[in-house]
């Protein structure tokens, strides 16, 4: 070895530990996966038995209004047009009208009774599988910091999102897919990509945005025409890896790299395949609103339909994003009845068709669905005909996986306002949805900045009404 040659080799070598210790005092590298070609992504063993194994979270961006979904209130019709009886809190715009009842009806469906408004004709069929919680708080009444507060368990940008960490506890069943994919209905939400960032978490576990339609990413389908061209590119890359390693030693960011390269080869090949929808059958076409002439029905009748088959392929944590109605998303500060009607009817029917799938091919019981908003509306007008924001009480749902069918949990106030029993929390639904996957939400932490982190921080409990 050659004097320059062996001073270059040192530099980077010392360069490499001094980087090496940084990163280990952040807590990037800290993790090591066992002895699996899929590095980080290896299947791990959950704390205890769990009762599923994928989480499909359908977020409904902007806050779906309670009042009109999921948690009617006689009181709001039998006193629309009066002034609101409450104390009303201050509001995101403050141009705060009298109180404004529902201008849909509800109706209780299945053996459970639960009550679902007209805006749900096809989700309503299947309430004695759902679990209703109308008694969600969150902390944050604006977009962006609630949008964080809900996917990663903080208001401020940067930390891991939910599905970062159910990656980083379980692995994936997936050689060929990532673990934590976001299917993007062309709404990515306020906040940006941070929603579905790996924040300190090493950057394997990040979410992978997949856009509509047949090229779901970019330079998905390889350019060598030849397979062994490909395979000699991809042993060139590789020797360069390990050199690259051989140098500076396991960094995060290296081996994530390394990780992302040896992923994606694998899926040029599951990719194209995944999004290749022509070996269902029409029956499951038409059932999802595939062909529907709403063009926003047919984008979200394509993300449910993927998501089954993701679930199928082992993908542990899938979100789909709402499509574009031509309104902003579920934000109704004005025009409520056509915003929430346009938004409901584009993914009602998918929803209704991927509960049906699910159940119809026994994917259901080991398949966690969970639907949300970030928070929810008020029961008083903004204006004269739109909603403000309301973190004090608003409905989810969860569905599968364990979940107990057919209840209702949690009740809010005569007009849907403020919650008054069995309040659930952020961090108490993460900790739900890490329970049914088998983690104590307790026991998964990361050390980052001299302390165990947690998804749930230093809160949380499992909402046992629900499980």
């Amino acid at each position: 070895m050659s004097r320059r040659r062996a001073l270059s080799r040192l530099a980077n070598g010392f360069g490499g530990v001094a980087l090496l210790a940084l990163m280990v005092e952040r807590g990037e590298g800290a993790f090591v996966g066992p002895v699996d070609d899929r590095g980080p992504l290896a299947p791990r063993p959950p704390h205890f038995a769990p009762k599923a194994r994928n989480v499909i979270f359908l977020y409904m961006d902007g806050g779906p209004s309670q009042v009109d979904t999921f948690d009617p209130k006689p009181r709001l019709l039998a006193e629309h047009g009066k002034p609101f009886a409450l104390k009303m809190e201050p509001t995101q715009f403050n141009n705060n009208g009298t109180t404004f009842g529902s201008p849909w009806k509800f109706e209780r469906y299945g053996q459970c009774g639960t009550p679902v408004s007209d805006l749900f004709p096809h989700v309503a069929r299947h309430v004695d599988d759902l679990a209703v919680v109308r008694s969600m708080v969150s902390n944050f009444s604006e977009h962006t910091s609630a949008n964080y507060f809900l996917h990663t368990g903080s208001g401020l940008q940067g930390r891991p999102s939910m599905g970062a960490w159910f990656g980083y506890g379980l692995g994936s069943d997936s050689r060929e897919l990532p673990g934590f994919v976001v299917l993007n209905g062309g709404l990515v939400p306020p906040g940006g990509l941070d929603n579905f960032n790996s924040g300190f978490l090493p950057a394997s576990y990040q979410g992978s945005l997949f856009n509509p339609g047949d090229e779901p990413l970019a330079n998905i389908r390889p350019m060598a025409e030849r397979d062994d061209l490909r395979l000699a590119k991809r042993e060139l890359l590789k020797k360069v890896d390990e050199g690259v390693v051989a140098r500076l030693g396991r960094i995060d960011e290296i081996e994530s790299a390394i990780a992302n390269d040896e992923l994606a080869y694998r899926m040029q090949i599951a990719v194209p395949e995944l999004t290749d929808l022509r070996g269902e059958s029409d029956a499951t076409k038409d059932l999802y609103g595939l062909d529907a002439e709403f063009k926003p029905t047919a984008t979200f009748a394509r993300q449910c339909l993927l998501a089954r088959r993701l679930v199928e392929r082992g993908v542990r944590f899938i979100e789909l994003t709402c499509p574009s109605v031509g309104a902003d998303r579920w934000d109704q500060h004005g025009n409520l009845k056509k915003g929430h009607q346009d938004n409901a009817r584009a993914v009602d029917q998918p929803i209704g068709a991927l509960l049906t799938d699910l159940k119809a091919r026994g994917l259901l019981e080991s398949t966690l669905v969970v639907w949300s908003g970030e928070f929810g509306r008020t029961p008083f007008a903004q204006g004269s005909d739109g909603r403000d924001h309301n973190p004090f009480g608003f409905s989810i749902w969860l569905a599968g996986g364990g979940v107990k069918g057919g209840v209702i949990h949690g009740q809010t106030d005569e007009y849907g306002y403020k919650v008054i029993a069995d309040k659930v929390e952020v961090h108490d639904l993460h900790a739900t949805m890490l329970h049914l996957l088998g983690i104590d939400h307790k026991r998964l932490t990361f050390r980052f900045g001299g302390r165990d982190m947690r998804l749930t921080d230093v809160h949380g409990e499992v909402i046992a009404g629900v499980v």
